[in-house]
């Protein structure tokens, strides 16, 4: 009797862990001359909360567009939740902020209706029964449910924001990808917005967050992967500010001004404020989280 091919001794057996919430390796962009992304490997578990930071230009936005697919690979492989990008990605488990862009539609809309186009996917061209209850409680999630039937146009920039961010968490995603969610966010809001990122992520949302400091978020971090020149630079424990900027009132996490001198080095080295890559090794130097442990 011939061995089925399914329990057949010689084949591996399915592994019982989950994959990688997110798999990149050598993600290249090319946009027009430059290149943007050079080669950039990056693993997401399942249940981390990662930061990706780096000065401006250093390719975070592209990045986390090319995981996505809003910006195409010029080399490398992205997968997503166990599968590779395109048309199996489960999508509807998936939620994405984009950086920045207003809430506002060609037709006049409501901050509730706009939340509810997050539930629509793929061939799903109908809101599911209860929609309006579930975009009623993303809005509260970012403390806007009294702002349910506001025109999207008459809110303010942060509010638009928010409400971009209760569109990607009206799925109760798997994996939640943030660009920037809490810029131009009164502090206030970025409070409540990390409260309930803390309640998500205890439940065992995956989260992957551009940032250009870690403010409110930072007690969320379990760990920062810093982008200089398209490259990464640093893939471990987030970078600690120095004395001078752990104080209330500085609102950046680069040095600059008259804490040069004593902050340059350390941002330089941890790629969060931009140098040539010849100041030093750009190899990532990453955590051996075993040994930590």
């Amino acid at each position: 009797m011939s061995t089925s091919p399914l329990t057949s001794p010689d084949l591996p057996r399915a592994s019982s862990v989950e994959p990688p919430a997110i798999e990149a390796r050598g993600v290249h962009v090319r946009l027009g001359s430059s290149d943007i992304l050079r080669g950039v490997d990056l693993t997401v578990e399942r249940g981390e909360v990662v930061a990706l930071l780096g000065a401006n230009g250093s390719g975070k936005s592209t990045l986390v567009k090319s995981l996505v697919g809003i910006v195409p690979l010029a080399a490398g492989h992205v997968r997503l939740l166990g599968s590779d990008l395109g048309p199996r990605v489960p999508w509807a488990h998936l939620g994405y902020v984009p950086q920045r862009v207003s809430a506002q539609t060609g037709v006049p809309s409501t901050a509730e209706e706009v939340v509810a186009s997050g539930l629509l996917h793929g061939r799903r061209i109908r809101l599911p029964r209860g929609w309006r209850a579930t975009a009623r409680e993303a809005l509260d999630r970012v403390g806007l449910a009294d702002r349910a039937q506001s025109a999207v146009h008459e809110l303010s920039g942060g509010q638009q924001q928010r409400v971009l961010i209760a569109r990607a968490l009206a799925r109760s995603p798997e994996l939640l990808i943030l660009d920037e969610p809490v810029a131009g966010v009164d502090q206030p809001s970025q409070e409540a917005f990390a409260a309930t990122l803390t309640e998500l992520t205890r439940g065992g949302m995956t989260v992957l967050v551009v940032l250009h400091e870690l403010g409110a978020l930072a007690p969320l971090i379990q760990r920062c992967v810093v982008l200089r020149h398209g490259l990464v630079v640093h893939d471990g424990e987030p970078p600690h500010a120095t004395a001078a900027h752990a104080g209330p009132d500085h609102e950046h996490l680069h040095p600059h001004g008259d804490d040069a001198e004593h902050g340059a080095s350390a941002g330089i080295d941890m790629g969060l404020i931009d140098a040539p890559l010849t100041h030093h090794n750009p190899a990532p130097a990453r955590i051996d989280r075993g040994a930590a442990s």
